[in-house]
């Protein structure tokens, strides 16, 4: 499954970029995020409950950053596990441009599913996929505006 997008936020590539960094600000985004802890510049570990369809389940994952490309470039990496749910492991690659006062994040994103989870159906799937980027990018982006002062 892959997802892209972009959305416009008012405030400068720096401050957008180091908000994408800071494990409280990603924790406030990610739905049903339980708990993220940072073991070291590029390492994550993540719990998080979702409810896919019929499906509930908590996961436990890793995500490690690449940040080679920073600040204008990252991607993500992950995996998590949701025991008899099943289990996801994708990936995510990020720009930033900056326009003015404000950026541009694109992402685009794959992702993989196992075991319940990949029974319900693909429709299902994508569309929880795509309802879940979009909750996190909205949140994010009033995090990230919230925050910044002009």
């Amino acid at each position: 499954m892959e997802l892209s997008d972009e959305i416009r936020i008012s405030a400068p590539k720096r401050v957008v970029y180091e908000a994408l960094q800071d494990p409280e600000v990603l924790r406030q985004c990610i739905p049903g995020c339980e708990e993220l802890i940072k073991k070291s510049d590029n390492e994550l570990e993540a719990k998080v409950v979702l409810k896919v369809g019929p499906v509930k389940a908590k996961f436990s994952g890793d995500v490690t950053l690449d940040t080679a490309g920073a600040p204008d470039a990252f991607s993500l990496t992950g995996q998590g596990n949701g025991g008899a749910a099943g289990h996801a492991k994708g990936g995510a690659d990020v720009t930033l441009t900056e326009d003015g006062n404000e950026t541009i994040l694109r992402y685009e994103a794959k992702a993989e599913i196992g075991g319940k989870l990949a029974q319900l159906g693909s429709r299902l799937i994508q569309g929880t996929a795509k309802k879940l980027a979009d909750k996190f990018f909205k949140t994010f982006q009033e995090v990230v505006e919230e925050n910044t002062v002009s």
